[in-house]
C-alpha cells in the first residue's frame, strides 16, 4: 500500500500549501504573485529532490520534452483555475477541480487497458461516482445564484486541462514500469523515462509562464507577503509534489485507480479542518464522509472481503 501512503503524504503538504495562499491573500498579497514565487521554489525543490537526491543527473530531451509539454498544460490550468476562482463561486470551482481526479483512471484504462497495469472495475467506477457526488455538495453550499458563462469557459478548461495533466504523470510511470510497450506514438527507453530532471523542466515551464502573466499584469515586483507565503508554500508544494509522483510510480493495478481521488479527498478534508479551526467557515461533514465511502468503496478488495 506505499502507492497511497504516498499520496497521502502528498494531500497533506498540498493543503499546507493551499493554507499559505489563503495567508498571503489575507495579507494583501495577490494570487498571481503568490503563484509565481510558488512556483519558482517548487522547481528549486524539484531540482534538491529529483536529481540531487538519486545523483542521477542525467538528461534525456525527450523526457525534456515531455517536461516542457506537462508544464504548458500545467501553467494553463493554473492560469484558468485563477480566472474562474475570481469569476464564479470558490467552493464549487475547487470541487470541479478535484472531481477531475477521477477522469484519469477511465481514460488510462480505455487507452491501455489491463495488459499495462490500467486496472478499472465495479467498484472504482460506484466510488468515483461518490467521491464526484461528495465533492460537488461540498462546494455547492458556497455557490452563488448568478452564474457567468465565462465562469462555465474557465472552469471547464480547468477541469480538462487538470484531467490532462494528471494523465502525463500516469503516462510517464508506464514508461518506467513498462518501456517500449505504451503504445500510442511514444516510447522511451528505461534511462530516459527515469530521467530526474522531467518534474523540475515542468514547473520551471510553469514558473516562466506565471511570471510572464504577473509582470504583463502587474508592473512592480510581489509584495513581501507573497514572497514568504510563497516561499513556504513551494516548499509544501513541492515535496507534496515529489511524494504525489512517486506514488504513480510505486501504485500497484490495485491501487492505481484510486490515488488521485484518494489525494482530492484528503486534500479536501484538510482544507476544511484549518478552514474551521482558523476562520471558522462552516464545513459540511457529510459531504466529506460520502467522499471518504467512496474512497472505502473504490479501494477495498470485496472479493477477498467476501471469500
Amino acid at each position: 500500500m506505499l502507492g497511497i501512503q504516498f499520496i497521502l503524504i502528498a494531500g497533506l503538504f498540498v493543503a499546507a500549501s493551499n493554507l499559505c495562499m489563503r495567508k498571503s491573500i489575507d495579507a494583501g498579497g495577490s494570487s498571481k504573485g503568490f503563484l509565481m514565487v510558488q512556483l519558482f521554489w517548487v522547481f528549486l525543490i524539484a531540482i534538491l529532490l529529483n536529481p540531487v537526491r538519486s545523483g542521477d543527473y542525467h538528461w534525456s530531451n525527450c523526457m525534456g520534452a515531455f517536461g516542457v509539454a506537462g508544464g504548458l498544460v500545467l501553467a494553463l490550468m493554473m492560469a484558468s483555475l485563477g480566472r474562474s476562482l475570481e469569476r464564479g463561486p470558490p467552493g464549487l470551482t475547487i470541487a470541479i477541480l478535484n472531481a477531475s481526479t477521477v477522469m484519469p483512471s477511465i481514460l488510462m484504462y480505455l487507452i491501455f487497458g489491463p495488459k499495462l497495469g490500467c486496472l478499472y472495475n465495479a467498484e472504482n467506477a460506484i466510488g468515483s461516482i461518490l467521491v464526484v457526488l461528495g465533492l460537488f455538495w461540498a462546494g455547492w453550499q458556497t455557490a452563488r445564484s448568478e452564474q457567468k458563462y465565462s465562469w462555465v469557459a474557465f472552469v471547464t478548461a480547468t477541469f480538462f486541462l487538470h484531467t490532462l495533466f494528471l494523465i502525463f504523470l500516469n503516462w510517464r510511470a508506464l514508461f518506467i514500469n513498462y518501456p517500449g510497450e505504451t503504445g500510442l506514438f511514444l516510447s522511451f527507453d528505461m534511462e530516459d523515462a527515469k530521467s530526474q530532471w522531467f518534474m523540475p523542466t515542468v514547473f520551471f515551464v510553469a514558473f516562466l509562464f506565471q511570471a510572464f502573466v504577473y509582470y504583463s499584469s502587474t508592473k512592480k515586483f510581489p509584495k513581501s507577503s507573497e514572497v514568504v507565503y510563497g516561499v513556504l508554500g513551494g516548499i509544501a508544494n513541492g515535496i507534496g509534489t515529489f511524494f504525489m509522483i512517486r506514488s504513480t510510480e510505486v501504485a500497484t493495478p490495485f491501487e492505481g485507480a484510486m490515488i488521485f481521488p484518494i489525494f482530492a479527498v484528503s486534500v479536501i478534508i484538510i482544507c476544511n479542518i484549518w478552514g474551521r479551526a482558523l476562520y471558522k467557515e462552516k464545513v459540511n461533514w457529510w459531504a466529506s464522509a460520502l467522499c471518504v465511502g467512496g474512497i472505502l468503496l473504490g479501494t477495498v478488495s470485496w472479493n477477498v472481503l467476501f471469500k
